[in-house]
Order: C-alpha cells, then structure tokens, then sequence
C-alpha cells in the first residue's frame, strides 16, 4: 500500500506499520478498475516473455483499451475470438445451476493467444468459490454489499465485453485509418 500511495495508510495504520488484509483489498480495488468496472487486470506476459505487472493504478477503460491493444497487437482476430468467447462464457453462466448457487469470489479469466491467432479465454482460481445457503439463488447482477451473497460477476463481465468491444472497435478504425493513408 505505501509503496503506491504513502499517504494511503491511516495514523493508527502508519504507528501500527500494518492494515487488514480487509482493509488493503478494499482499498486496492479502490484504486483499480475494479470498483468502476468490475474487474481489473493483474498481469501481462507479451509475445517473447516480457511481464507486465504494475496495472494497480489502471482504472479507466480507456487504460484498459490500450491495454489489450498492446496485448494483442490491435489483432482483430484475436480481438473477435475473445469478444465471442466473452459473449458466449456470459450466456453459459446465465444458464448454468452451479453459477447461481455459488458465490464466486477471488476468480480469474485467463487470456490466451498465439501467433497463428488461436485464442481463448477460460475461468481459473476457484479456490475462494463456495456454496451458498441452500434458499438463495444468485443473480450476479447485484453489486456484493456486506452479507448479500452477491459477487457482481456478471456486471463485471459485461463491462469487460463492453471494454472489448471498444478495444475491437478502435483497432479495427485503426487498420481502416492505416489503409487509406497515403504511403
């Protein structure tokens, strides 16, 4: 937390030299994207093995954009692989008994592409997934607040499709632009 933001810490947890682990979750998702968005991007390994990490303080979509931009090389067939996968992974969920009887929290996707433009995106990190009562079923729809049993998963995936889209959306304007420029 303090080597982000120093001033992020309260007195008491400046004299203590310690947060919560309550605490620093909440304020780490306050300063990502996951509290706008729903999600947040934990890291990128780009073609020949470069890693990226430091995505702690990317909040806005348009961060995000560039993002995947740079991820995928503005490649629309990567982009249009994992739009559908994203589109279709929602709709399964939808539909899916074990999704509205669970609470899935700490979950990943997982995005992956090679050259030849083989891509997918999978669901990963179950660990925290648990079961919820047996009289409540889950929308997903609903933001988590203390005790309501809700993950806002499905918001936060449907701002990503959104955020994908746009990202597919500037690549491919930026292809179109790239073409009709005079050389």
């Amino acid at each position: 937390m303090v080597k982000v933001d120093r001033l992020a810490p309260t007195a008491q947890e400046h004299a203590q030299a310690a947060v919560t682990k309550s605490r620093y979750m909440q304020w780490r998702e306050s300063i990502s994207s996951s509290a706008s968005l729903g999600f947040r991007i934990e890291g990128v390994t780009i073609e020949g093995g470069t890693v990226q990490r430091d995505f702690k303080q990317t909040r806005t979509k348009e961060q995000i954009v560039e993002t995947f931009l740079i991820f995928t090389r503005g490649r629309l067939d990567v982009l249009g692989i994992y739009l559908a996968r994203l589109e279709s992974l929602r709709e399964a969920l939808k539909e899916s008994t074990f999704f509205k009887t669970h609470e899935v929290i700490g979950s990943s996707l997982l995005f992956l592409h090679d050259r030849k433009g083989q891509a997918s995106v999978w669901m990963i990190d179950f660990g925290k997934t648990r079961p919820t009562p047996e009289d409540i079923h889950l929308s997903h729809n609903v933001a988590w607040t203390q005790g309501n049993h809700e993950d806002g998963y499905l918001l936060g995936l449907q701002h990503l499709i959104d955020t994908m889209q746009t990202t597919t959306d500037k690549a491919r304007k930026h292809q179109e632009d790239a073409a009709s420029s005079p050389s």
